[in-house]
């Protein structure tokens, strides 16, 4: 198990043991499949829960953004939790979540179960959101830590694409979501039966992994943390590292709280803190999840029918997983920040393109959205492109600046902070797009996207701090 660099053979350590920080690495990015394939279950369940809880248009549409509401209790909980606790041990109780909301959402036959399995499965979703890149930073080398947890995008991706597979099949075999499927229990409940297990294979893999050495050592247990640092560098590199930890929490090594975010001499947030909070917020603001969640929207108003407009999710997935890799494969070569503004330039231009061509829509006979065949083409081309742009950027590059940025002390109170505020922002963009529908149509709301994403170009360049090829014990804040 000889080290390689990825990047510049003359710097490889034959000692580390990069097999293992790649195996336990794609153990963590299990939480980003689960984080998806949750994400994306509820799309093929709706009829199934308007029929079996009879609930009005409001009902239905908290039943089904209520993990949202959970995701940042989760987010805001786990940043915390992680800290007394371990980076491991909240992703084995995040586990355990998903396994108990699969459960608990299939079985469920009134509202409130169901909602409290979904509040349960969203705890799930934004602990595993944040602690699992904050752990493949805390174990991964500078060098290619960027590569592995980008990975964690294509896992989301991968997880919602499996979930509407699932969907898709199950209901096929049913002959309808609401028909009965297997032990004289509907297709729909299935479909969140499905979840048990991956949600149990990510389960007992995370009893096979270690805990993070960085936390290990913020907790006073070196001893366990020279273990865990000589199996994955080396037993010469993991006495230098573990000096290297120690000497960055040397001058101030109490317990983390969140007191630790206000600067001690202005008694003001943290500047490091501030910039999670907006890269956290801009990755919403952008209207990412509105192409998610409302894509057959724009689909057939270019004109597809709902059947082509499935198919079309299917292509935007493809495309979303390949962004990603173009992130793979360039974000430890060029750095995170050209990424984010290459990014938020791009998305500025085809969110413009977007509302461009929906202000040229009108009404059909039948009193359906429509769009002139060029604008139409124009709408489809430059909504596919800002997927692309998203994926290769913002979508990956967020959430490994997250787990990578912040110092050690404060690593687990500001992921708290920063997690809580992506998904509070998700949740908020998620809610008011039908009512920009409603008030300022289709153009209206992708311009305002798009000036979000003008927006980012500015905070990018201004505020962002490239954490490229840097140990996270010079990260500063």
């Amino acid at each position: 198990m000889n080290s390689v660099s990825l990047e510049n053979p003359g710097v490889a350590k034959s000692a580390e043991n990069t097999r293992l920080i790649v195996q336990i690495s794609c153990v963590a990015t299990l939480g980003g499949f689960l984080f998806g394939f949750d994400s994306g279950v509820i799309n093929g369940t709706v009829d199934g829960l308007k029929q079996a809880f009879h609930s009005n248009a409001a009902g239905l549409g908290f039943e089904v953004a209520s993990m949202l509401l959970g995701c940042a209790l989760g987010a805001f909980f786990a940043g915390r939790v992680s800290d007394y606790w371990g980076r491991r041990s909240v992703l084995i109780i995040s586990a355990v979540l998903f396994l108990l909301s699969a459960l608990g959402a299939g079985a469920a036959h009134d509202a409130v179960w169901f909602v409290t399995a979904r509040l349960t499965g969203g705890f799930a979703v934004g602990a595993a959101s944040v602690i699992a890149p904050a752990y493949i930073a805390e174990v991964a080398p500078a060098r290619y830590r960027g590569r592995l947890a980008t990975v964690q995008q294509i896992a989301i991706i991968g997880g919602l694409f499996s979930a509407f597979l699932s969907n898709y099949l199950l209901a096929s075999a049913a002959g309808a979501s609401t028909s009965v499927l297997w032990l004289g229990q509907d297709a729909w409940r299935w479909m969140f039966w499905v979840q048990v297990l991956p949600s149990s294979l990510f389960l007992v893999s995370l009893l096979f992994i270690p805990e993070s050495p960085r936390f290990l050592v913020v907790r006073k247990r070196e001893v366990e943390a020279a273990r865990v640092l000589g199996s994955l560098y080396g037993e010469s590199e993991a006495a230098t590292k573990l000096a290297e930890i120690g000497a960055s929490l040397a001058q101030d090594r109490h317990r983390p709280k969140l007191s630790d975010l206000l600067d001690k001499t202005s008694g003001r947030v943290r500047p490091i803190v501030w910039v999670g909070i907006g890269l956290a917020t801009f990755q919403q603001l952008v209207g990412i999840n509105v192409v998610f969640y409302y894509g057959a929207v724009l689909w057939q108003a270019v004109g597809f029918s709902e059947s082509d407009a499935l198919l079309i999710n299917v292509l935007s997935g493809a495309l979303s997983i390949g962004a990603c890799l173009i992130a793979v494969a360039l974000i430890d070569r060029i750095g995170r920040k050209p990424l984010l503004w290459i990014g938020s330039v791009g998305m500025t231009v085809t969110l413009a393109l977007v509302a461009w061509a929906f202000i040229h829509a009108g009404m059909d006979a039948q009193g359906k959205l429509s769009l002139p065949p060029a604008m139409g083409t124009l709408a489809l081309v430059a909504a596919n492109a800002y997927v692309v742009f998203f994926n290769m950027s913002w979508g990956p590059v967020m959430w490994v600046m997250l787990g990578e940025m912040f110092p050690n002390q404060i690593r687990g109170s500001s992921l708290a902070v920063a997690g809580a505020a992506q998904w509070i922002s998700n949740f908020i963009i998620t809610i008011t797009f039908p009512m920009l529908l409603v008030g300022i149509g289709l153009a209206g709301a992708y311009g305002l996207y798009a000036a979000a994403a003008a927006l980012s170009i500015v905070f990018v360049v201004m505020f962002v701090r490239e954490t490229r090829g840097k140990e996270l014990e010079e990260m500063e804040g």
